[in-house]
């Protein structure tokens, strides 16, 4: 490995805390960012017309007929369920995956999308939407939640206060 057996662990605190009991700074991180996401799904073309329809997600093709959903720095790639593609997870099940997704829209701009799509029958887009404030990676945001067809809860966020340039943003 990278480091030489580390200090022993005070007794009752755990070891992911050490460091502040030592007196010295946290351990750094070495990830810096999500790159993509595998999502398995029941099917590839549900998926695809719902995330580019709904979401404005960009699909991508490679390496020959491999489907991604892209969208900023970031990607899901998708596995069609029995037909994964090595390495996997150790149990690919459409359906169990809860992840939180940053937008710049004002979020009942976004509701009003959602419930457009609905109407001209985009599967799932939206049943009932109800905006909550929580606490993302970076600070306080405002949420809302829907499943896509393989009823994987999407939440789709956005940050009180713009994060980058230090100003205040609408909810």
């Amino acid at each position: 490995w990278l480091y030489a057996d580390p200090a022993p662990v005070p007794a009752g605190l755990p070891e992911s805390m050490a460091w502040k009991e030592e007196g010295t700074s946290p351990p750094s991180c070495f990830i810096q960012r999500l790159d993509h996401l595998v999502l398995t799904v029941k099917s590839i073309e549900d998926t695809v017309a719902f995330y580019s329809k709904v979401l404005g997600m960009e699909v991508v093709t490679f390496k020959g007929n491999r489907k991604a959903l892209h969208f900023g720095q970031q990607k899901f790639n998708l596995h069609e369920a029995g037909q994964e593609f090595e390495p996997k997870a150790r149990r690919p099940v459409p359906g169990s995956v809860d992840f939180c997704l940053i937008t710049a829209v004002p979020l009942e701009q976004l509701v009003e999308h959602l419930q457009v799509r609905q109407a001209q029958s985009v599967p799932r887009a939206v049943d009932d939407v109800t905006i909550k404030p929580l606490t993302g990676a970076m600070g306080p945001i405002t949420s809302i939640y829907f499943r896509d067809p393989d009823e994987n809860l999407v939440e789709v966020s956005r940050y009180c206060t713009d994060v980058a340039a230090g100003t205040e943003g609408e909810p």
